[in-house]
């Protein structure tokens, strides 16, 4: 029975193996497609050579603030739970569109 290292490095060298198979697959997808391409004479934009869109995140990103205190100057940009003052405002008859910037 192999020891744990041994398999260890086994493994690895079956990782570099992988990895040499894949490249070489890709390689030869690669050769085959564009020798396709230049046999029948398509260009990327036969193909719709466009990059793939990325996918819209809005995670993290910053938003412009939409309301303003007149009192302080603190802002909100709408997202996310009220701030105080701006719940005080509206507790007091205030409308958000009071606040707006």
């Amino acid at each position: 029975m192999p020891t744990y290292q041994e398999l260890l490095a086994q493994k690895a060298e079956l990782e570099k193996q992988i990895e040499a198979a894949r490249k070489q697959e890709l390689a030869d997808a690669i050769a085959k497609i564009k020798s396709l391409m230049a046999q029948y004479g398509i260009t990327l934009a036969d193909l719709g050579g466009k990059a793939p869109a990325k996918p819209a995140s809005t995670k993290g990103s910053k938003v412009p603030p939409k309301y303003r205190n007149p009192a302080t100057g603190e802002t909100w940009t709408g997202r996310g739970r009220q701030p105080k003052w701006v719940e005080q405002a509206l507790a007091s008859g205030k409308k958000l569109e009071d606040l707006a910037v």
